[in-house]
C-alpha cells in the first residue's frame, strides 16, 4: 500500500474551516489522509494520555510517523532531562505503548543532522540506536551528503539492511555536503520512507537564506511533472517494499496539503475509512 500524508496536522490551514477547533484537527486531518508524521515527539517525550487521545481520534487504518526525540539523535544544545542515554530511550519506548498497542505505528523516525557524518563513531551511534529500540520499525534519514558519496553508498545501504533500518528516501535541494542526493533504494521488504522537502536551495542553508531560514526552508510548491517523478520513484520503490510512505514536508508556504492531495488524485490513490467529500474543501487553485 502507498500511504500519503504531511508532517503534523496543525499548520493545515486549507483542510480545515474558520470553525474547526484545535482539539478537532487531527480528526479532521485523518478524513483527508491515511498517515501523519508526528513532530511534537522530537521536543518532548509524550505521555501516554496524550498519544491515547490521539489513537481515539484517529480510524483503526490510520498510521502515525513518529519522530524521535531530539536527545536521541544527539539535537538537543542542552543537557537532556534524562539520567542516561538508556532511560531517555527507555522513556521514549514506552511513550509509544498506546500507539503500538493499537497497531498504528508506522515506524519511529530518526532524522540524524547535518553535522552526522559517515565515520566509524556514528555507525557505532547507528548500532546503539538500533539496540536502545529493539523491537520497534525505525527509518533513519541522513542530512550529510557522506553517506551517499560514492564510495560509501553501497556500504550504507548495506548496513542499513542487515540492521533492519527502513531507509529514509528524500527530495530535497542540492546544497552541498549538508543535503544528501535522491536514492531510490529499499532496505527492507516490510516498509520504505519517503520524505519530500521541496528543492529550495536558496532557503535550504542559513549561510544563503539569512536568520529567517527556518520558516523559509521548506517553501516550494511541487509542479506536475515533479510530482509525476515521485509517484513513478513511488512505484518503483513498491516493487521493493510491501508499504511505501510519502511524507510531504513542504510547508513554509502551505504547498504541502494541495501538493500530497493533487499526488493522491494523479496517482489514483483512495483509502478506506477517508471520506471523499472533505476533498471539495480544496480549491482549484491549490491543485
Amino acid at each position: 500500500m502507498i500511504y500519503v500524508g504531511l508532517t503534523g496536522w496543525g499548520d493545515h490551514d486549507q483542510l480545515y474551516t474558520d470553525q474547526t477547533r484545535a482539539t478537532d484537527k487531527l480528526s479532521t486531518y485523518a478524513s483527508f489522509f491515511p498517515t501523519v508524521e508526528v513532530d511534537s515527539t522530537y521536543y518532548a517525550v509524550q505521555p501516554h494520555s496524550t498519544w491515547q487521545k490521539w489513537m481515539d481520534e484517529t480510524p483503526d487504518n490510520f498510521r502515525f510517523i513518529v519522530k524521535a526525540y531530539a536527545g536521541m539523535t544527539g539535537q538537543l544544545q542542552e543537557k537532556p532531562p534524562f539520567e542516561s542515554e538508556a532511560v531517555m530511550f527507555q522513556a521514549f519506548k514506552e511513550s509509544l505503548h498506546p500507539v503500538m498497542e493499537s497497531g498504528k505505528l508506522a515506524m519511529v523516525l530518526c532524522q540524524y543532522p547535518p553535522w552526522f557524518d559517515c565515520t566509524k563513531e556514528n555507525v557505532q551511534t547507528l548500532r546503539q540506536m538500533r539496540a536502545y529500540l529493539d523491537g520497534l520499525p525505525v527509518a533513519v534519514e541522513f542530512r550529510h551528503q557522506s553517506w551517499y558519496e560514492e564510495h560509501y553508498r553501497q556500504k550504507t545501504i548495506q548496513f542499513l539492511s542487515e540492521h533492519q533500518f527502513i531507509h529514509s528516501v528524500c527530495d530535497e535541494p542540492q546544497a552541498g555536503v549538508g543535503s544528501i542526493p535522491i536514492v531510490p533504494i529499499a532496505t527492507t521488504k516490510e516498509k520504505t520512507l519517503i520524505r519530500l522537502h521541496g528543492r529550495n536551495r536558496a532557503g535550504w542553508r542559513k549561510e544563503t537564506a539569512g536568520a529567517n531560514w527556518r520558516k523559509v526552508r521548506y517553501l516550494y510548491d511541487y509542479n506536475l511533472e515533479e510530482i509525476d517523478q515521485w509517484i513513478e520513484y513511488a512505484e518503483q520503490l513498491h516493487a521493493q517494499s510491501e508499504d511505501i510512505y510519502v511524507i510531504f514536508n513542504n510547508n513554509s508556504g502551505g504547498h504541502a496539503s494541495g501538493n500530497a492531495r493533487t499526488y493522491m488524485e494523479r496517482a489514483n490513490l483512495s483509502y478506506e475509512g477517508l471520506a471523499p467529500k472533505q476533498l471539495s474543501l480544496f480549491s482549484e487553485e491549490e491543485r
